[in-house]
């Protein structure tokens, strides 16, 4: 019963009008042809609307070799011009043969690891599309944190020797305040 009610009004609408101000109920069916045409022509926008947008997002991706990013490959990190520098320094640096970038600059566990790469290939995206990024390039604050992190996990046995014997080190150190050269030889 309810299923031929709902039946009954999907394709005969109500329709309230007046005529001399007493209304009735018209029964009539609604041009249906009318309105799906009309939905049709939306629904084709909505479709070349959304198909342009994945078309160019995905022809920036392949242009831009963003797939290179998912990798671990160093020269993923060359793709833009103004990091060559770094590269030819990690080369040359004694971290070389032992680490490679996302090693150093990117959190060990996978949620980290693929939420910082999000966050950074965003921001890199931006300040090279808007041309807004200091030459030479600097690192975040919140990537030095991410290093620093990399460095203490790397190197905790020798910390805690160095803690145990005597040494300086303590947790808010910098490593990189001494050992700026390790990862990127100048």
């Amino acid at each position: 019963m309810i299923f031929h009610l709902y039946k009954r009004f999907l394709l005969f609408p109500i329709q309230i009008t007046g005529i001399h101000d007493y209304p009735h109920i018209n029964l009539d069916p609604i041009n249906h042809t009318a309105i799906m045409s009309h939905m049709n022509k939306l629904n084709i926008l909505l479709l070349t609307l959304f198909g342009i947008v994945i078309g160019l997002g995905c022809y920036s991706f392949i242009y831009a070799k963003g797939y290179s990013y998912l990798s671990d490959d160093p020269k993923a990190c060359v793709n833009c011009h103004i990091m060559k520098e770094n590269m030819d320094s990690w080369i040359k640096s004694t971290h070389h043969h032992v680490a490679k970038c996302n090693d150093c600059h990117l959190p060990h566990n996978i949620v980290g690891k693929y939420a910082v790469k999000a966050l950074n290939g965003f921001n890199h995206s931006a300040a090279f599309t808007l041309q807004n990024f200091p030459d030479p390039i600097r690192i975040r604050e919140h990537s030095l944190k991410t290093v620093k992190n990399s460095c203490l996990s790397c190197h905790q046995p020798m910390i805690q020797a160095m803690s145990h014997e005597g040494g300086t080190h303590n947790e808010n150190s910098n490593c990189l305040h001494c050992h700026r050269s390790a990862g990127h030889a100048k």
